[in-house]
């Protein structure tokens, strides 16, 4: 299957939205090559889409009506902002995302051996290995409960 990665942040994958069925997901995508529950932690159950040949996992939040609400790539075409992001080095992230206006982000190292690369403000996580990057973990905005929608 021939499919360009598009990273949307905030919005999705490609054309498939956060908050999207997974009927709409298996009608973009096609059918998974493998499906994963995880219920280890109390009040928390994801069902994982795994696309194993593609690079990339589609997560499932069963608290929302199993819809979709986080992605994980290895794809190394991926595509953010018309850019082709794992070509880029962690600094030529940093200065695109600045481009966007998205200032704010931290580092980790892990014990493991991945550099975690992370802008809060999109809901996005970039993985390295070896000053490589590796794996892009993002997901549908946070909802502030604080916040106020007023009717127009």
């Amino acid at each position: 299957m021939n499919i360009r990665l598009e990273i949307i942040p905030s919005i999705g994958l490609s054309s498939l939205l956060f908050g999207s069925s997974m009927a709409d997901a298996e009608k973009i995508f096609g059918e998974t090559e493998e499906v994963q529950l995880i219920d280890e932690l109390e009040n928390f159950k994801t069902t994982v889409w795994h696309y194993w040949e593609i690079g990339f996992t589609l997560f499932f939040d069963e608290q929302n009506d199993q819809l979709f609400n986080c992605v994980e790539i290895d794809n190394s075409e991926t595509q953010l902002w018309g850019i082709a992001i794992f070509e880029l080095k962690e600094k030529q992230i940093i200065e695109l995302f600045k481009s966007k206006g998205i200032l704010l982000y931290e580092t980790e190292q892990h014990d493991w051996g991945e550099k975690r690369l992370s802008f809060d403000e999109a809901n996005i996580d970039f993985y390295f290995k070896q000053n490589k990057l590796i794996s892009i973990n993002y997901c549908k905005p946070i909802n502030n409960p604080l916040s106020l929608i007023l009717q127009n």
